[in-house]
């Protein structure tokens, strides 16, 4: 972003908001144009993804209370028509060009304005657009934070309810063990940039403008390596396989992303390292299901075992667990083992809930037909009055 942007684009009307809207509306309005042009709900769209750029870069101004009030400020001085070539001074038909330092203290009137602490036009844009000073070259770049690094891991139901610590191979950049990170071979150091003298940037005017960029000459490091080191070729890192031992809480959820902090990437220039996210991954158990911090288990029983009732013996994660069924049970009925889902960390622990499943046999002995005949003659039918009525209407 230039000062040339700053003075010729309308970030208010980029938004769709007054120049007195206040920041929620301003917020409001960002976010709505900003879902309606996402590349991602418009792929293809090179029109969407120029105006999803136009309104992020308005309300990268314009969501900042002190960037808004510079822009406001350099918006209001230059749209008075003051900075025009042909502006005509009282008195002076002719129209003489008038020179801007008059106005920002390079003329002989000296001083500069107040509102930019007398340090004049170039210290302005300066201060804006580079971060620094005037003539000041600014500040060179610091340590820089690595970057997060990712990875999966696929747990059996066991050990993802149980907890459990395993070894986990990442291959991905790491400090280089010859120079240690500094890029220069053993026995030198890095030197100071002779171009921008260790600042990192350079700067470099254009009339009263005056504007800062990044070395390129030591890409804003503000050093340069003379000798390189022979392992990592100066860039101070190399690609390695490390192994970490990671712990995987008790409980831990299919989905579930657990942060290492630190364990990443390394910094650049003696920056922190980034974070490790590992993505977990619970494989199926071929009894048990999970909801939340309960077990699911789904058991079958007889007809006559639900109706007479009985008792039931049933496999937990640890052991083994019984649990009445008491007579004329349901299909579908759910008994709760309390205590015995799964065990967090801090001691809590969810139920194991068994569903009941009555299993009706496709085929009986001739034996069992007629006891079953005997049963329902005995047995009071179903109530289904409300249904049968329903029925008669149509008969």
């Amino acid at each position: 972003m230039s000062s040339k942007d700053w003075i010729e684009k309308d970030y208010y009307a980029a938004l769709g908001v007054d120049k007195s809207a206040s920041s929620d509306e301003i917020k409001k309005s960002y976010r709505k144009l900003a879902r309606e042009s996402h590349p991602d709900h418009n792929p293809g769209d090179a029109g969407a993804e120029e105006r999803f750029k136009t309104v992020s870069e308005a309300y990268a101004v314009l969501g900042d209370e002190k960037k808004r009030r510079e822009y406001d400020e350099m918006r209001s001085l230059f749209g008075s028509g003051a900075f025009r070539r042909g502006a005509r001074g009282a008195g002076q038909p002719g129209g003489a060009p008038f020179d801007v330092s008059d106005l920002f203290g390079g003329g002989a009137g000296g001083g500069g304005d107040a509102r930019f602490g007398g340090g004049g036009f170039t210290d302005l844009f300066s201060t804006i657009f580079s971060g620094g000073g005037a003539g000041g070259g600014g500040r060179p770049r610091g340590p820089a934070r690595g970057r997060d690094v990712e990875a999966e891991v696929a747990l059996d139901f066991s050990d993802a309810v149980r907890g459990v610590t395993l070894p986990l191979s990442l291959r991905a950049p790491g400090v280089c063990d010859t120079c240690h990170g500094n890029g220069a071979k053993p026995g030198t150091t890095p030197v100071a940039c002779p171009v921008c003298h260790g600042a990192g940037v350079t700067t470099r005017n254009q009339g009263s403008f005056s504007f800062s960029e990044p070395c390129r000459n030591c890409q804003g490091v503000g050093t340069i390596v003379e000798e390189k080191c022979p392992e990592c070729h100066g860039t101070g890192g190399v690609t390695k396989t490390r192994t970490l031992n990671v712990r995987f809480p008790a409980g831990v959820a299919d989905g579930q992303r657990i942060r290492l902090a630190g364990r990443g990437e390394p910094g650049e220039r003696g920056g922190p390292a980034g974070d490790l996210f590992v993505h977990v991954k619970v494989r199926p158990d071929e009894l048990f299901g999970r909801t939340g911090d309960d077990l699911t288990l789904n058991v079958p029983i007889t007809y006559a075992e639900a109706v007479l009732g009985t008792d039931l013996r049933v496999p937990t994660l640890d052991g083994t667990v019984t649990l009445r069924v008491p007579p004329g049970t349901p299909a579908g009925r759910v008994l709760r083992a309390r205590g015995k889902g799964v065990v967090r960390n801090d001691g809590r622990a969810g139920d194991l809930l068994v569903t009941l499943d009555v299993v009706v046999p496709a085929k009986v002995s001739d034996e069992a037909r007629a006891a079953l005949e005997t049963f329902a003659a005995q047995t009071p039918p179903a109530a289904r009055e409300h249904l049968d009525a329903r029925v008669r209407r149509f008969s």
